[in-house]
This record gives C-alpha cells, structure tokens and sequence, in this order.
C-alpha cells in the first residue's frame, strides 16, 4: 500500500461561492480575476468540462492521468467523480488534498472577518471534495492571525472530516508560533490527533522583489502562466520552514505538547539533514548561557525526529537524506495534478531508495504517513488495552 502525503485541487472560478454568507459573498464569487491569469485559467477549465461530456476523451485521460495532462486540465484536478476514477487508477490508499489557488482568498484578505469567512468558505469547499471518497483526506486551513478564531475554525473543520490543519509557514500574526497564547491551538490538535501542515504557499519565502528587477522579461512558471514560482523562488522554499521549526523547538512548543505532529509539505527534503546538524550545532553553541536551551529534555534535531515529516521532491535523492539523517523522516507525495510531481514520482522514488530493505521502503511509501497523521498512536493504544 502507499500513502500520497501531497496531492491537490485545482479550484474553478465558483470554487468558494456555494460556501460563503453574508457581506462577503460577492467578494469570493469568484476565485481569479485577469490579473492572475483568470481568462486563460477558465479555458482550462473550460476544456476539461467539455472533456467530461465525451465519453472517448475521457476514456482517453483515464489511460494514465499521471502522464496526461496536469493542472486544471488533470484528470479529476476538480471534479471529484474524476477524481476518484483518477484515485483508483493510482491505487493509492490515502492521499493528502490541499488546496492550490483557492488560498489566495485568504491571503489576499484585508480584515480578520474577511480571512476567516475565506478560510472556511475554502475549508467546506476542500471538504465536499473529499467526502466524494474516503481515500481522500482534506486539509483545512486555520489562520493563525487571531488565537481564539484559529482554534474554532480549527475545531469547526476536524468536526467536519478535515484530516490536517494547514496555516501559514510564516509568524502566527504578530506572534511566534511558540507563544503561550497558542498553546490552546496545539492542545486541541494533539488531543484530536490531527497534524499541523506546512506547505508551499502562504509564508513561502520567495526571491525578494528585488532581486527580480533584473532587466529581462519575467518567464512563465510551471503551469504556464504567471499565478507560481519560479526557479529563484525556488531556492527559498526551506527558509520558512526552517524557521517555524526553529521557533516551534526554542518556544518549547514540541516540549509541551509531546504528541503533536506534523509535516512539511512540497518545500524539498534534501536540506533537512543539514538543518538538523545545525540545529545541534547552535545548542551546543548557546546552551551554556541559554535556560531555554538547558531546558529541553531533548535535543533539537530529536524534536524534529519524533514530531515533524518531510516530502522530497521527486527528482532529490530520497537515498542519500535517509543515509545522512534517519529514515523515519520522509514521505512519498505525488502532488497530482500538479506538474511538479513529474510523470513518474513513483519510479523516481523506487530508484533513489534502491538497496534499502523492504522495512525502509514501506516507512517511506506507508508507515511515516501513518505516523504524522497520528494513526500508529491509535494503533499502539489498542495494543496496550
């Protein structure tokens, strides 16, 4: 069995509208506007519904959706009855669904009325979806901006069916994540064994703006169009979730809640083995001055160990960060629809991890799945009654 720790919707331009009351309704009608591409998105949209009114061209995508298509014209990248004929075709047991441009509602907003009412407009959309199938786990998005409003969205969406929570990679508003005010947040999560999830999107750190008024054109990104990164933005991907993790060890966050877990979604892997050595590196350089460092009953890169997971991208040598670090740490993702996780994520990841014993490969493809996503817990409390 393998377990997809990174997948994706592609939302339509009426994605939120169903889910949103009240003042804002007209605001999230719609998800693009021109300025993000809207008109070219559309067509896209566009031509995979018609796709779903032809019998033949959808027999067609069907043939091997991993090699067709990606994006909005994926198979099943926002029609749910797609996307569980896409599933099958897989065979994956669970994969991890995310949303993709549906987050810019949330990012984009001006007030906390506004960013919570996106957040769980986007969270009930995320959730119809998922619910087609029960392979498929939604992730909710929970702003941290406001303690109080994270926790009830929180709570409101694991009622709901949501499997992870997703906030941004970047401070909780004007907080670190490690303040005693978000205590009660990670409480919640690891009383409900729901991980927290940091993905690619809102926090990234990108290129500075400018680093980019380089005189050129600027390219196209993955998708085609202007709406991602690109290969400067690239090289940033890790930096805020090196610091989150940071704050989350030196606040205490992992000390205090030793069941929380979490996982670091679509922003590479290869870096993680170094980032643990540093982060023993500065313990043994500040502790003797340092309470909150003499304070933690365990080392820096061992918090990180028990609690947090990491997806590779497909082309990064899996092999290589499980021989420099453990291999506890890593998770299989294919991030269906999406072009980045290649045509074959599957075969690249069989080849990097070839000479491992079959255990490794199965914590790799399954077990570090089930592990962030809390399930060995359940799994050992069974075997303990």
């Amino acid at each position: 069995m393998i377990n997809d720790a990174d997948a994706h919707t592609m939302e339509t331009q009426d994605w939120l509208a169903p889910f949103v009351d009240g003042a804002f309704k007209a605001q999230y009608s719609e998800v693009y506007s021109n300025r993000d591409g809207g008109e070219r998105i559309i067509k896209m949209i566009d031509l995979a519904k018609a796709r779903k009114a032809d019998p033949e061209a959808r027999a067609k995508a069907l043939e091997n959706p991993i090699e067709g298509a990606k994006g909005w014209l994926g198979y099943g990248g926002f029609d749910k009855e797609e996307r569980v004929e896409a599933l099958d075709w897989l065979g994956f047991n669970k994969q991890l669904v995310f949303p993709t441009f549906g987050l810019g509602a949330i990012t984009r907003a001006e007030t906390d009325d506004q960013r919570y009412a996106a957040a769980r407009a986007l969270n009930m959309a995320q959730q119809d979806f998922c619910n087609a199938d029960p392979r498929l786990e939604c992730v909710a998005f929970a702003p941290l901006d406001d303690p109080a409003r994270a926790i009830s969205e929180a709570r409101r969406a694991i009622g709901a069916g949501a499997a992870a929570i997703m906030f941004s990679a970047g401070p909780a508003g004007d907080k670190s994540p490690g303040h005693a005010d978000f205590d009660p947040f990670w409480q919640l999560l690891q009383d409900s064994r729901i991980p927290f999830m940091l993905h690619i999107g809102p926090g990234t750190r990108t290129q500075p703006a400018k680093f980019k008024n380089n005189g050129r054109e600027r390219a196209p990104d993955l998708h085609g169009g202007g709406e991602n990164l690109r290969f400067p933005d690239f090289l940033c991907l890790w930096y805020a979730p090196q610091e989150f993790l940071t704050a989350m060890i030196y606040d205490g966050v992992f000390q205090r809640f030793p069941d929380l877990r979490g996982g670091v979604i679509e922003s590479g892997a290869g870096w993680v083995p170094e980032f643990l050595r540093m982060l023993d590196h500065g313990w043994h350089s500040f502790n003797k001055t340092d309470p909150y460092l003499q304070s933690m009953e365990l080392m820096p890169s061992e918090y990180i160990r028990r609690a947090v997971r990491f997806t590779p991208f497909p082309n990064e040598d899996v092999g290589r960060m499980i021989r420099d670090s453990w291999p506890e740490l890593y998770m299989f993702s294919s991030d269906y629809p999406h072009p980045e996780g290649t045509r074959d994520p599957l075969g690249k990841f069989e080849a990097s991890l070839e000479g491992f014993n079959e255990d490794v490969q199965d914590m790799f493809f399954r077990t570090n799945y089930d592990h962030m996503m809390c399930r060995d817990m359940a799994q050992i409390a069974v075997a303990a009654e």
